[in-house]
C-alpha cells in the first residue's frame, strides 16, 4: 500500500509543459554535447543537470511500475480502509483516483 501512495506522489503531474522520454532523450544528448567544452563550473552545473533528467527519465519509464502497485493496492485497500476507518475522500484527497478505488471496492458512501 505504501509503495503505491509514494509511486503516486512522485508521479503527479506538474505545472509546465510535459516531459517525454524522448524529450529527455534529447535534453541529455544536448548536455553530452556541451561538456567536453564546458568551463569546470558549466561542467559541474550540467552534471548535476544530467542526473536529474537520469533520474526524471527512469521516473517517466517506470510506468509498468505503477500498473503494478495498483493492482496490488486494489487487493488490499478496501480490507484495509474497513480495519483503519479510512474513508472514500481521504483516498481521493491524497490523489487516488476514483476508479482505483471503485475497483477496490470502495465507495463514497
Amino acid at each position: 500500500m505504501r509503495l503505491y501512495l509514494e509511486a503516486l506522489e512522485s508521479h503527479k503531474p506538474k505545472r509546465g509543459r510535459k516531459r517525454t522520454p524522448e524529450s529527455i532523450q534529447k535534453q541529455l544528448a544536448q548536455i553530452d554535447e556541451q561538456l567536453p567544452d564546458a568551463d569546470p563550473m558549466t561542467r559541474l552545473k550540467l552534471s548535476q543537470e544530467r542526473m536529474d533528467l537520469s533520474v526524471e527519465w527512469e521516473s517517466l519509464t517506470a510506468g509498468n511500475d505503477l500498473v503494478e502497485l495498483e493492482a496490488e493496492f486494489i487487493e488490499v485497500a478496501r480490507s484495509y480502509s474497513d480495519r483503519t476507518g479510512v474513508s472514500y475522500a481521504a483516498w481521493r484527497e491524497i490523489g487516488v483516483a476514483a476508479s482505483v478505488l471503485r475497483d477496490a471496492g470502495i465507495t463514497s458512501s
